[in-house]
């Protein structure tokens, strides 16, 4: 049985090399964890979610604390719930009416004043609590949380959300305001938390052809925010991990001195993993690349050739830890995900 040790995790998140690449998820969907361990897994059973992240072979696992869970937009992450429960009327609104993919809910300064805010700050911590005592001795918690930026413009509806950045700037400064202020929260819940060992901040800033808005946006209303959280974070000792599809070119410098230790993806999409590595892998541990439509729709022999080519190309000098194009998604082939790790063991060994 595979042995966790978060030890391999600050090994590459300073840029060295472990006995081996570790892997790094930072989500891998219910239905790949249920064909793994032979039975149903679901979001309440973290027995079986520990069980799943000790025997596929990662040293962590990943938690997610906030209002919005990484992937989808779910109907039970936090925002969805106050908005279903304080806005929309519980299911009277309709089926959809609490989506922040399909709605928006500050458009001006009177929504933002009636927003309940209140609600939406008092957020659950009982899995980081619970999930203590089942972790195995050396093995760590990765915190998942962030979405300043995504969940700023969500309430706002994006169209809506960069008209005010040039006609209203003080609304939007004031949305991020109340939403990071909420983060910040959760993070110093976390901090305190020793099994907790680093933040993972999911945010999305780009598209496929570069940031979502001008760079001195982000540098004027969101890196702030980001900054505080890294500082705090490495205050503690805990890593700082940071999610963004898309190609990320503009920013790296920003994000590399706003803190971050480590980026994920590095966007197959838009980005070469090699000459990101080349340019930024002395100051910064990557994670990637295996596109999601290789996961998708490739053989199980085209998974590993991958693989192989980023442990030859990227992981030479640490740095470096084995992952996804973005996600282990639902639609991924589970022969896919098992040709992954059966070929990061085989190809990314340091030692011997």
């Amino acid at each position: 049985m595979y042995e966790p040790d978060f030890r391999r995790i600050q090994i590459a998140a300073s840029r060295g090399e472990a006995e081996f690449v570790p892997q790094a998820e930072l989500l891998v969907d219910y239905t790949i964890q249920s064909a793994f361990l032979g039975r149903k897994v679901t979001d309440g059973d973290l027995k079986s979610q520990v069980e799943f992240w000790t025997k596929a072979g990662y040293d962590f696992m990943p938690l997610t604390v906030g209002m919005m869970n990484p992937g989808k937009v779910t109907e039970d992450s936090a925002i969805s719930k106050v908005i279903k429960e304080r806005i929309v009327g519980g299911d009277q609104g309709g089926s959809d009416s609490w989506n922040l993919e399909k709605n928006s809910f500050i458009a001006n300064r009177d929504d933002f004043d009636r927003f309940p805010w209140d609600a939406l700050a008092s957020l659950d911590f009982s899995k980081f609590y619970s999930v203590k005592d089942m972790l195995p001795e050396k093995m760590k918690v990765i915190a998942l949380s962030g979405k300043i930026f995504t969940l700023t413009w969500m309430l706002m509806g994006f169209n809506n959300f960069a008209t005010k950045l040039i006609l209203d700037e003080s609304l939007v400064a004031d949305v991020v305001q109340k939403v990071a202020e909420i983060q910040m929260d959760c993070l110093d819940h976390i901090l305190e938390m020793p099994h907790v060992g680093g933040v993972w901040m999911v945010d999305d800033l780009a598209f496929g052809t570069g940031p979502m808005i001008a760079p001195e946006a982000f540098r004027t209303h969101f890196f702030p925010w980001y900054r505080k959280i890294s500082e705090r974070s490495h205050k503690r000792d805990l890593l700082v991990f940071f999610h963004s599809d898309g190609d990320l070119l503009k920013l790296m410098e920003d994000l590399i001195d706003i803190g971050v230790d480590v980026l994920h993806p590095i966007d197959p999409h838009c980005m070469d993993i090699r000459s990101v590595k080349e340019a930024f892998g002395d100051r910064l541990c990557i994670i990637g690349n295996v596109s999601n439509e290789l996961l998708r729709s490739a053989s199980p022999a085209e998974i590993e050739e991958r693989v192989r080519y980023l442990m030859e190309n990227v992981a030479p000098g640490g740095g470096y830890m084995l992952g996804s194009g973005n996600s282990v998604a639902e639609w991924s082939r589970f022969e896919n995900y098992m040709a992954m790790r059966a070929a990061t063991f085989r190809y990314g060994g340091y030692r011997g």
